[in-house]
């Protein structure tokens, strides 16, 4: 199985400089943190999505300041996880909820066999906004 270099150029540039590309946490007690984690149990990775959100109030729209996160697996999975990271920037909950494992694994061109890792980062943004909607 050969990694596009897409994939090895996001998983790389996370290692290189960690900060930059979105690895790290907030602290999930602050009111405007949201925090998703999910492991998947055949393979052994687990991803921990933390978006920091701020509301409009002119719009009343909940928007994505910054995001973190912390992967425990393979270089796919670290890279969809990059990728998720720019993905999400600046977007609203709803164009969050949105985005699809099928978009990270074009973005990335993961091969099938990786499509799970993908999968794992739709999830954590499924599961960070229903912890959000959870402190409404």
């Amino acid at each position: 199985m050969a990694y596009s270099q897409k994939v090895v150029d996001r998983f790389e540039n996370a290692l290189k400089n960690p900060a930059k590309h979105g690895v790290g946490r907030f602290d999930p007690k602050d009111a405007d943190i949201a925090t998703g984690m999910v492991g998947a149990p055949s393979c052994g990775d687990v991803m921990k999505l933390d978006l920091k959100l701020t509301t409009d109030s002119g719009q009343n729209d909940e928007r994505i300041l910054d995001v973190k996160f912390k992967t425990y697996g393979c270089g796919s999975a670290i890279a969809s996880s990059s990728e998720l990271v720019d993905m999400l920037k600046g977007r609203t909950l709803e164009e969050a909820k949105a985005i699809k494992n099928k978009d990270i694994a074009k973005a990335l061109d993961l091969p099938p066999i990786k499509i799970h890792c993908s999968v794992l980062a739709e999830d954590s943004i499924k599961q960070a906004i229903q912890d959000f909607e959870s402190k409404l």
